[in-house]
């Protein structure tokens, strides 16, 4: 029975690496291009690096919001659907 709880919170964990990554990527990938760019023009305004990567990230989560929600999904309704054959 506990291996059973094991399993699905390894399996939650990894779904939330998983989802998190594209957005979290892109506002990584967002900031040090911009980044280098205030660097080299010697420009150290925050709030245009700030605005890109809030753009970056809602980008992202439009372009694939579908497919993280439908892992969401999933994991939800295996969780739901099994848990009362892990009570008894």
């Amino acid at each position: 029975m506990e291996q059973v709880f094991v399993s699905a919170s390894q399996e939650a964990l990894i779904l939330t690496v998983l989802v998190s990554g594209p957005p979290i990527l892109a506002a990584l990938v967002i900031g040090l291009v911009l980044a280098i760019v205030q660097a080299l023009t010697q420009i150290q305004e925050q709030t245009l690096s700030m605005a890109a990567k809030i753009l970056a990230v809602f980008g992202v989560l439009y372009l694939a919001g579908y497919w993280m929600a439908s892992h969401i999904h999933r994991f939800t309704y295996v969780i739901f659907s099994e848990f009362p054959r892990w009570i008894h």
